[in-house]
């Protein structure tokens, strides 16, 4: 199953459970489920994973790109108001 994961290229870990983990594929956004053991041991939920090695500067950038859309996104409330 190791090879599986690098065979497919680009990864992000969506989910990680106990033996398997939810990972969705860059290229396609196909999401599918492996065995966590296929994956780096340092992983954790959100990580880029590229041909089985972990990529921290993939998963900085696609965290702020997210950071970047939840704000272009984000409905200002009047003052006085909450949520």
């Amino acid at each position: 199953m190791v090879g599986m994961v690098g065979l497919w290229g680009a990864v992000q870990v969506e989910l990680l459970e106990d033996t398997r983990a939810q990972v969705v594929r860059l290229d396609t956004g196909q999401a599918c489920t492996v065995e966590r053991a296929a994956l780096p041991s340092r992983v954790r939920e959100g990580d880029v994973v590229v041909d089985g090695r972990l990529e921290p500067g993939q998963t900085e950038a696609r965290r702020q790109d997210v950071a970047r859309l939840r704000a272009r996104l984000a409905v200002p409330l009047q003052p006085g108001l909450e949520l």
